[in-house]
């Protein structure tokens, strides 16, 4: 760690660096979003950018996607391993997805290149996509029965993309070759080195304008100034642990077995440790997670409870000590599934957020639905080319004690978009006849819990391959205070026949034209007692058709 030059950079300075750090990231983001070529990116915003030091710690982010953000870490860490400093020459980029050696999952692929200046490395840009095809068993590569990673798609360990400029052709025809789209999957991946690009041209000439060994120096005081606010903001907290135990619906495979998340969350002189033990062992299907979304979970945690106006970098996150037990859901070991790890994170984040609400009742919100319903669907169109397409589908966030939760909406360590239904019917030959806020979803409280979503889809050329990976089938988001619970999940296919099939949350299909699925996404928890809602809102509710009259 460079020591940070607190007597010779003056506020403004630092102040100036950070916030144009800030902006070059999120100009990577905007790259990254408008240059993509699948809908999941373009419409759903399913990828991130962020700048990094030379030690791997987080410079600056993107408003972009928390679990993105955090498993970047681990994946410059294995990078700066296999590539050390010395080696590295200018207009390098790497590449990797391996969830075993520092990556996510396999949709995920990291794309990070070294910034130069006075000829010497300085930081890294980085950025995170997920890919709508890798290959695999299944198109769009969440295969929610596969029980090994070998199932899943192509796996890539630390790689060079490009070397000083010039790209690996050799990697680049392997990757084309094992996925089903792969102008689609190219056009991705020219996004993320576009992005890249413009993070060291950017973070390049703010080098060369303080010079190689201040603008180090900066770095490092941005990232010390952070880490002491975000020690000061838990002090602030009741010290103690605090327990919670939250389940996801089942793991794909054993469709009757529940998924046991539990977490200890302890705040003590400063710092936020997270232990998983007691949490189910690693199971069959491909909802384990490995080490680094556990980091993303308490990484989120630690912003969501501490003061919002502390810039986020690498200094917030060294206050986070996890523990995670070997051979469990949360540590699995190869070659586990693990290409659904997404729920797990999300149900991790949403527990330590639940244990914290004992230290923090009166800013704790009611559980959100911790959704994030992922629907891939791959077949042909009428010419005969073929297509892989899918979507994002959010629900309902718990309610807070002084405002109602909000409909349809990524929370708990997702941020991505529910897609316009116009983009599912450009991409495929899909109708989506109805899309509309799921009355009555929402727990009643004093404040009510936000909205899920309904759809409907009809399948209109072919047979079509579908993925239907669903949470919140089996298990409530939990009201708080007197709030009531919401509304379960619920998805089933119409089929073309006349029968009637209910989806138990996870299922992988085949649908025929003329079948229909109709998915309800689950509602968020209430806070407060139901007879303390205001009258008038009360009114406005049933007008809006956000809940059923009596």
């Amino acid at each position: 760690m460079i020591a940070a030059a607190n007597s010779t950079n003056d506020p403004i300075t630092v102040e100036v660096v950070r916030n144009k750090l800030d902006g070059i990231a999120n100009e990577m983001q905007l790259t990254l979003l408008k240059s993509s070529f699948s809908p999941i990116v373009k419409e759903g915003l399913d990828a991130s950018a962020s700048l990094f030091t030379l030690e791997g710690e987080t410079l600056a982010q993107a408003v972009a996607i928390p679990i993105h953000l955090a498993t970047l870490i681990p994946c410059i860490a294995r990078i700066v391993s296999e590539f050390p400093l010395a080696s590295m020459r200018d207009g390098d980029i790497y590449t990797m997805n391996d969830p075993y050696l520092g990556g996510t999952h396999l949709p995920d692929f990291a794309v990070v290149m070294p910034v130069f200046a006075e000829g010497r490395p300085v930081a890294f840009s980085a950025t995170m996509t997920h890919h709508q095809d890798v290959g695999g068993m299944s198109p769009g590569s969440v295969p929610t029965d596969a029980v090994e990673i070998y199932q899943e798609g192509i796996r890539i360990p630390p790689m060079r993309l490009m070397q000083e400029g010039s790209p690996n052709a050799d990697l680049f025809r392997i990757l084309r070759l094992n996925v089903r789209i792969p102008d689609t999957f190219e056009g991705d991946l020219n996004a993320q080195i576009a992005a890249c690009r413009v993070g060291t041209r950017r973070l390049a000439a703010v080098a060369e304008q303080y010079g190689h060994d201040r603008i180090r120096g900066i770095f490092a005081e941005l990232l010390d100034r952070s880490e002491a606010m975000t020690r000061t903001a838990l002090r602030r907290l009741p010290e103690g642990t605090y327990r919670h135990v939250g389940h996801l619906d089942n793991d794909g495979i054993d469709l009757d077995r529940h998924i046991r998340i539990e977490v200890a969350v302890t705040i003590r002189d400063g710092k936020l440790r997270v232990d998983l033990t007691g949490s189910s062992p690693q199971v069959r299907g491909p909802f384990n997670c490995v080490p680094s979304g556990s980091l993303a979970a308490a990484c989120y945690a630690v912003r969501a409870i501490t003061d919002a106006t502390i810039p986020t970098n690498g200094g917030c996150f060294r206050v986070v000590d996890l523990v995670l037990p070997p051979g469990s859901v949360v540590d699995p070991r190869e070659p586990a599934a693990v290409n659904a790890r997404s729920a797990t994170i999300k149900r991790v984040t949403g527990s330590i957020l639940a244990a914290l609400a004992e230290a923090l009742p009166d800013r704790m919100p009611a559980e959100s639905a911790c959704e994030m319903l992922l629907l891939a669907f791959g077949g042909t169109r009428p010419d005969g080319s073929r297509y892989v397409t899918g979507e994002i589908i959010a629900a309902g966030s718990g309610a807070a004690p002084d405002k109602d939760g909000v409909d349809v909406i990524e929370t708990d360590a997702t941020n991505c978009m529910n897609l316009p239904v116009e983009a599912m019917e450009m991409d495929a030959p899909i109708r989506i006849l109805s899309s509309s806020i799921r009355t009555g979803s929402g727990g009643r409280g004093r404040r009510r819990g936000g909205l899920g979503i309904r759809r409907e889809y009809e399948i209109l050329h072919g047979d079509v391959r579908f993925t239907h990976r669903g949470e919140r089938h089996f298990f409530a988001a939990r009201g708080r205070n007197g709030g009531e619970d919401g509304e379960k999940s619920r998805s089933v296919i119409l089929r073309n026949n006349g029968s009637v099939e209910e989806i138990p949350s996870k299922i992988v299909t085949t649908l025929h034209a003329g079948d229909r699925i109709l998915i309800e996404t689950a509602g968020g928890g209430g806070y407060g007692a139901p007879q303390e809602r205001d009258p008038e809102a009360l009114r406005r509710d049933v007008e809006d058709r956000k809940t059923k009259g009596d």
